[in-house]
């Protein structure tokens, strides 16, 4: 072999020796994790509220079964808050609230097509829809927040916990008194939503 050609076959193995040792010392560009946005939950959270409510309203559903069925609703809620204290949910964490929903609304249609009746004319039940009129409206303008970019997940999780707080208060005995006590929270947690949606956080 010619000392030409020998030295052509040095200079292209050089150049594919340095090539492939850039290819190794070159940092992969860093993908940036997804903040999962919550409205999946958040839309389902409204979705069994809803179906509470017509329970009620049909007759299907007594009112002590609408109490037990609300204290799975604080327990939904208890969860988001927790899960959403820094600001995302993870895989795992979502899969849980996906379990605690699933079972929720098994015990919703097992509620309401079981014998157990209710009079949703009585004054026990027009005080229990009132109370799940207020939870449809309230999980509605958190879900809207979190739709539309106003609420950020940090702030969707202390509202969650909010909710919690009052569905606990509703799975009680139906009194004008508890009913007071939960519309007095209620207040409260919508001036906190209100305040929460019109700050100057948004979620990116």
């Amino acid at each position: 072999m010619s000392r030409t050609l020998i030295l052509a076959a040095a200079i292209a193995l050089g150049l594919g020796l340095a090539a492939g040792a850039q290819a190794q010392t070159t940092p992969t560009p860093a993908t940036t994790p997804v903040k999962h946005n919550a409205a999946s939950e958040t839309g389902r959270d409204v979705a069994q509220q809803k179906r509470i409510e017509q329970g009620l309203q049909s007759g299907q559903l007594g009112t002590g079964e609408a109490r037990k069925l609300e204290a799975g609703e604080a327990r939904i809620d208890k969860t988001e808050q927790r899960d959403l204290r820094n600001g995302s949910l993870s895989a795992s964490e979502r899969a849980q609230i996906q379990r605690q929903q699933n079972r929720e609304s098994k015990a919703i249609y097992g509620d309401k097509h079981n014998a157990t009746t209710g009079n949703p004319d009585s004054l026990k039940s027009n005080l229990e829809q009132a109370n799940v009129q207020r939870n449809i409206n309230q999980e509605s303008r958190l879900h809207n927040g979190v739709t539309h970019g106003s609420l950020t997940n940090r702030e969707l999780g202390r509202a969650e916990g909010g909710e919690a707080h009052v569905d606990r208060m509703e799975s009680h005995r139906d009194t004008l008194r508890n009913t007071a006590r939960v519309q007095r929270a209620d207040n409260r947690d919508s001036r906190r939503i209100h305040r929460a949606k019109h700050n100057a956080r948004k979620r990116h």
